[in-house]
């Protein structure tokens, strides 16, 4: 009976948790077994098989009674912890104290009061006693306040209670436990522990849109979509959206004079031929192919690729923010939906989740644009693979630390080139650039005519011309050659076409640097594209297209490039209309442009046609070498120590003067493109330079030979005359240029 009674104490001390059915049914199982006469412990009490309280078989083996106090125990502590750490599975909860809109609302949970002391609400007792008001809010407003982390209105200050628990810290027999001091994040309650983790932490919620609180008190925030305005065209943009790493729809709007460089080039395309159908493999945001459709209509069909779903989703929304309607093609099967607005505009965007790689092989187009970030070398025999005859292959390439050499063994790996920093380290990675291009296209039987090169600072975009055939893809092929580049006197010159290997190649070079320094002084770069970088019928075209549109931004970096490609000057530059002559001849065909520009179109080049007279343009070319020099030196990289260099402007009509071509160029703002070679570009440099005075000969009289002064008192009236000529040609409209009297003050005198 005492043993009975026991059973029964045991039993009610159990939780009704754990009798339950399932138990029963366990316990009915095994009365079999334990009618053989075999015995279990349970609390220590040995309990015979035919025990039995109100006619029910009670069992409970010690190994269950254990398994069910380990469960609650971890039960128990995960409770604990999920008090601590502030974290529910039932959403929304209660925020965190640390966590207030004001300094008021964090002092009122002191409830502060004069005439007591009181606890710091957000420090344990042993870090921080109490003490009185003033004490109490200086505590408040230095420790926690000041370093808070704000979001959205509210400030996450920093906390000192036993919220994040820190490592025990063994010292020999004692083991030392405390608590750090932390932030509780508004979003997810994580604890946190320095303040510019927890910003990034707060920043990484940001980037992946997860911006709403989990809190009751917090209200919803309102969209963090922004909406951006480029030409004409509303797009909607994520956070951060200038950072590719951290969000999906990477836009950078100082790329918006790329955008319009491209935009110039597809509207002189569409001029040519019409309809053509055009590709932005990497759309992003959808903002180039939107400006695409919305400027140029019924003329461009349009068709933007991404391969992340999120992109493709912002895509389809910055349409429908355009009233663009929408035909959405996500596999390579033909599984299209038209999505749009019947009443807006008629214009219809192809948008599709694709490899780029995957769509270039699969269709055909007339303009394909290639923007990933970094380089496109992997996208070119894609490219290249289906593009029509006499189309447009545009690429943007952005690893700048490759191409401007900082980098050379990512050049060398990506581009096969060997290069080193140089004066002219820009066009060196045009070339570089061009030469790429050109191989992918010899692999496909295809030759390019290069219609546009830019190198500015953040970006190399590159627009050549497709000309199909093993003919044309031959001749483009040859034009890839090395470098022979000097060390000493940034002298360089490519080498000379031929298999034969020369014996000396210093010889090739016009300096005499190798004879007169001692060792190895010249260094052979690339290969690179040894052909010329634009086109001047094209770049006045596209220049035409810029003034039309309204681009602003791309009109003056145009007239540059045209000047560059003709290698004048700003002075002799003239703004007629591309369409004023009969003939323009690009690619080796001509081009009939009649006097309007609406009439004006490309005759395509087919075989035979009585329009495209190719002997006759190669003649043409033969006879006519009006390629600009390749390359340009930096009139301050070669200026003379001691002297003032003549002013940019002047210096080029100096080099005209004197029987050189020479213009300016976009890849420097103190560079000059010029056929002169550098002996004598730095005769005439040294020749018009003043010499600087310091402030102790400037006190008293300046004594200068009669030789000199005579070449001084003539380089002076040339100079006013040039300045006078100047002034007239600003007054008539034909140059805006302006140029100051900059002379010594003896030379004034005398």
């Amino acid at each position: 009976m005492a043993e009975e009674e026991a059973v029964e104490t045991s039993l009610a001390g159990l939780s009704p948790e754990r009798r339950q059915p399932g138990l029963e049914n366990d316990d009915d199982e095994d009365e079999n077994a334990e009618a053989d006469g075999e015995t279990a412990a349970l609390n220590g009490l040995a309990v015979s098989g035919d025990a039995k309280s109100n006619n029910v078989d009670v069992k409970v083996a010690k190994s269950e009674l254990e398994t069910d106090e380990k469960g609650m125990e971890e039960e128990s502590t995960r409770e604990s912890d999920s008090n601590i750490l502030g974290v529910s599975s039932d959403y929304p909860r209660e925020k965190h104290i640390s966590i207030q809109r004001r300094l008021a609302d964090l002092e009122k949970l002191a409830d502060v009061k004069e005439d007591e002391k009181k606890p710091c609400p957000l420090c344990p007792e042993e870090k921080f006693r109490a003490c009185y008001n003033h004490k109490l809010h200086r505590h408040l407003q230095n420790l926690h306040w000041k370093v808070s982390v704000e979001f959205e209105g509210y400030r996450m200050c920093i906390c000192h209670l036993p919220c994040h628990p820190v490592k025990p810290n063994l010292i020999g027999d004692q083991a030392f436990s405390k608590m750090g001091a932390h932030y509780h994040c508004i979003i997810c309650s994580a604890t946190i522990t320095r303040r510019s983790d927890m910003i990034g932490h707060i920043n990484r919620h940001v980037n992946k849109g997860e911006t709403e609180s989990r809190f009751i008190t917090v209200p919803a925030p309102k969209s963090s979509l922004e909406v951006l305005k480029e030409s004409a065209t509303d797009v909607q943009v994520l956070p951060n959206y200038s950072t590719p790493h951290k969000t999906d729809s990477y836009f950078n709007p100082k790329m918006k004079l790329n955008r319009q460089l491209i935009f110039c080039a597809l509207a002189v395309l569409a001029e040519e031929r019409n309809p053509i159908e055009c590709l932005d493999a990497f759309g992003a945001t959808g903002i180039m192919g939107l400006q695409w459709a919305k400027h140029l209509g019924s003329s461009v069909k349009v068709t933007i690729n991404d391969c992340n779903e999120n992109s493709v989703t912002m895509i389809q929304e910055n349409c429908h923010l355009n009233k663009m309607k929408v035909k959405l093609n996500i596999k390579e099967e033909d599984h299209d939906e038209a999505v749009g607005d019947e009443e807006g505009n008629t214009d219809t965007i192809e948008v599709t989740k694709m490899d780029a790689n995957v769509i270039m092989h699969l269709r055909s187009f007339d303009f394909i644009h290639l923007d990933p970030f970094g380089t496109s070398v992997n996208y070119l025999d894609s490219a290249f693979r289906n593009v029509r005859n006499l189309g447009i292959v545009s690429l943007t390439s952005t690893d700048i630390s490759s191409l401007y050499a900082k980098a050379q063994h990512v050049a060398l790996r990506h581009y096969g080139c060997n290069i080193v920093r140089t004066e002219y380290y820009k066009e060196l990675a045009a070339r570089i650039v061009i030469a790429a291009v050109t191989r992918a296209a010899a692999r496909c039987n295809k030759g390019i005519e290069v219609l546009l090169a830019v190198a500015l600072e953040h970006f190399v975009l590159v627009v050549v011309r497709v000309l199909r055939g093993p003919s044309p893809a031959d001749d483009s092929a040859k034009k890839i050659r090395y470098l022979i580049h000097c060390q000493w006197c940034e002298e360089r010159i490519f080498q000379k076409e031929g298999n034969m290997v020369e014996e000396n190649p210093y010889q090739q070079l016009p300096c005499d640097c190798h004879g007169s320094m001692p060792g190895k002084t010249a260094v052979a770069l690339g290969p690179l594209w040894s052909g010329p970088l634009y086109n001047t019928g094209f770049l006045r075209r596209m220049l035409f297209e810029a003034v039309q549109y309204g681009l602003d931004e791309a009109q003056p970096l145009l007239k540059t490039l045209v000047c560059e490609a003709e290698c004048t000057t700003s002075k002799h530059f003239s703004t007629h209309s591309p369409y004023d002559e009969n003939k323009q001849e690009e690619c080796g065909v001509y081009i009939k442009t009649p006097n309007t520009a609406a009439e004006s179109y490309l005759l395509q080049g087919k075989r035979r046609s009585d329009e495209v007279i190719r002997s006759a343009a190669k003649r043409q070319k033969s006879e006519n070498s009006a390629e600009h020099p390749a390359f340009y030196y930096n009139i301050h990289r070669h200026s003379i120590k001691g002297m003032n260099m003549p002013k940019l402007n002047k210096f080029l009509n100096y080099l005209s003067e004197a029987g050189y071509r020479v213009s300016r160029t976009h890849f420097d703002p103190m560079g000059v493109r010029t056929n002169a070679p550098l002996a004598q570009f730095k005769t005439i440099l040294t020749k018009y330079s003043t010499p600087t005075y310091t402030a102790g000969q400037a006190e008293g009289p300046v004594h200068l030979t009669e030789g000199v002064l005579a070449e001084q008192v003539q380089a002076a009236a040339a100079v006013k005359a040039e300045d006078v000529e100047f002034l007239e040609d600003n007054k008539s409209g034909v140059t805006a240029a302006v140029f100051t009297n900059d002379y010594t003050t003896h030379c004034a005198a005398d």
